[in-house]
């Protein structure tokens, strides 16, 4: 969670500045079209976006919404798993993994930086907003209940007007200096004392049916989301502003309400009486509430709008929906990018009927990981987490088989003569100092091998290879030695899987003979008739083991089995680990 909080933090500030920006536009370019209600419920949208980044990636991930046509099923697995670590363990010792670590930008210290000064602002807006809600306890607790009777009467009146029913308690206070209503299960209403002597009936009626209509519209709801919204997102000037707009449009939306309710004299009194309080109310905001009043500027604004109301007038219903559809649009088109930038690495669309989806949790414990099998007899694919199968990250060292093809094809070596020279440079590993060749290179993942054949290819024709393959992302920009090795080309589990067949069957449409010289240096270890083929690969960050792969095919007397088995965590996902998981599973499943 740490390790991710700077990548969180990012997204919720580009989704809402992003979001903010769209709404803004709307009302700019469109404003005029819409009423005073459909024009606040566009913020509507805002609640929705800023709720984007709290979700589980996968409800908003595009490509897993084709994915299917399988069946799930749940395991019984054959033998116990620690037996069966047990009985690989010979297998394992035809399995080298070789790894060197890559020197990355640690931003541990910055997610924890960042993290830090992002709870400590929430804490600060959340004592802030206690201290507001205890203001708000005292009023209620030091007011009194309203006995005037005429105005009473009025608050009823105004009721029945709006067809409310529910108990809501009224009340006068010396506390306050503007009415307000606040209390999500139990309203209240609060009236100002020190103004009952210049207050009339009307302006009771006026101010009851402007709080009223808050009420009805869910207003007071709202009060508790934008809030929780602002702890959140304090560190965004943009989502202040935003509420800030929200608040007065709300504020024009109920006046608007209360406009529908009045003849035409009664607007211009309605309007005095907010110029009334605005003059007289010097009292600073509280959280939680909705008032009749605002700062010199929002009354202007808001008496603008009922000097302009036009009681006869109705905007056309077909002109919301439209721009609210292209709001939504809109907003929706960011779910993509937040759903690829969230998971650092793109997902792969896979769909094949019949495919079954088993659970083999209990040979992954400590780790993240996937396994895929492909039974070529059948034509049917087994998967073990999908969300992780179908994820693109670094290949490491598997992209060596690829890279060996790459060099056969374009001559840089033969199938009979495929040594290079060790130039006398002192390698991490004793076994990679001596001179090299297809075979050695691939079974001891010698790194200045296959640099130096990478380079003698040359990265304009490993590039094309890479797109006649559909090698993964096909992204080389990490360089021509490194972008293989926790770098910029990504791939997953079921790509290689499909590779792995396209390469054994020679649909890559090679020279039979250079697949010929890569199988035979794929070749672990013989069983009878059973041989395993393969190839691990581990990534190594900042000297912790963070990725590891394990490759390859089983070939039996009448079947070929392909696999790819992917783990990751923190400082112990290997290659040979990996190869261990493997061979657990492909024993339990009876294939290996």
């Amino acid at each position: 969670m740490i390790d991710m909080f700077l990548t969180y933090f990012i997204i919720g500030l580009l989704v809402s500045s992003f979001s903010i920006a769209v709404i803004l536009l709307i009302r700019k370019w469109f404003g005029r079209q819409l009423t005073a209600k459909w024009h606040y419920h566009l913020w509507m949208f805002l609640f929705i976006t800023l709720a984007i980044p709290f979700l589980p990636t996968h409800l908003y991930n595009f490509y897993s919404l084709f994915s299917g046509g399988g069946t799930y099923q749940a395991n019984a697995f054959s033998s116990d798993i620690e037996t069966n670590k047990n009985n690989v363990i010979q297998s394992l010792h035809a399995i080298q993994d070789f790894s060197v670590s890559v020197n990355r930008l640690d931003l541990s210290l910055l997610n924890i930086g960042v993290m830090g000064l992002w709870i400590a602002g929430s804490l600060f807006f959340t004592f802030t907003t206690i201290r507001g809600w205890m203001k708000l306890r005292a009023i209620k607790k030091y007011s009194r209940a309203l006995s005037n009777q005429e105005v009473l009467a009025v608050f009823e009146e105004c009721k029945e007007k709006l067809q409310i029913k529910k108990s809501i308690q009224i009340v006068t206070s010396n506390r306050v200096q503007s009415p307000m209503i606040f209390g999500l299960f139990q309203p209240y209403i609060v009236l100002p004392s020190q103004h009952e002597h210049w207050l009339s009936l009307k302006h009771y009626e006026y101010i009851f049916l402007h709080e009223l209509s808050h009420y009805k519209n869910k207003d007071l709801l709202t009060n508790y989301v934008i809030l929780f919204y602002q702890i959140v997102y304090w560190f965004n000037p943009l989502v202040w502003f935003a509420f800030r707009e929200m608040r007065l449009d709300r504020e024009i939306a109920c006046d608007t309400s209360v406009l529908h309710l009045l003849d035409d004299h009664s607007v211009n009194e309605y309007g005095h009486t907010l110029i009334n309080f605005v003059d007289l109310s010097k009292q600073s905001r509280l959280p939680l509430v909705t008032q009749i009043n605002g700062s010199k500027g929002q009354i202007k604004k808001r008496i603008e709008q009922i000097s302009t109301y036009q009681p006869g007038v109705k905007k056309s219903r077909r002109q919301s929906v439209f721009i609210y559809g292209l709001a939504s649009i809109i907003l929706t088109m960011q779910l993509p990018v937040i759903s690829a930038f969230s998971t650092e690495n793109d997902p792969y669309y896979f769909h094949h009927e019949g495919t079954i989806y088993e659970d083999l949790h209990p040979f992954f414990k400590g780790y993240e990981g996937s396994f895929v099998l492909y039974n070529s007899d059948a034509n049917q694919y087994s998967m073990y987490n999908e969300e992780r199968s179908t994820l693109r990250v670094s290949p490491d060292s598997t992209y060596k088989i690829y890279s060996a093809l790459f060099a056969l094809e374009s001559n840089v070596i033969s199938p009979e003569e495929s040594t290079l020279s060790w130039n006398g440079t002192e390698q991490p590993y004793d076994a990679w100092n001596m001179d090299q060749d297809v075979s050695s290179a691939l079974k001891k993942s010698v790194n200045w091998y296959f640099q130096e054949l990478d380079r003698r290819t040359g990265l304009e024709t490993i590039q094309s290879h890479l797109r006649d393959l559909t090698y993964g992302n096909t992204d080389m920009s990490g360089g021509l030695s490194e972008f293989w090795h926790e770098s910029s080309l990504k791939i997953s589990p079921i790509e290689q899987v499909q590779l792995l067949q396209s390469f054994y069957n020679n649909q890559l449409e090679y020279k039979e003979s250079h697949i010929q010289a890569v199988k035979e240096a794929l070749l672990l270890e013989k069983k009878g008739e059973t041989h395993l083929s393969g190839k691990t690969g581990t990534g190594t960050v900042n000297g912790k083991n963070l990725n590891g792969w394990f490759i390859g095919y089983v070939e039996t007397e009448d079947n070929t089995y392909f696999f790819a088995t992917n783990i990751q965590n923190e400082d112990d996902a290997s290659g040979s680990k990996a190869a261990e998981i493997t061979l657990s599973i492909l024993k339990d499943l009876g294939i290996y």
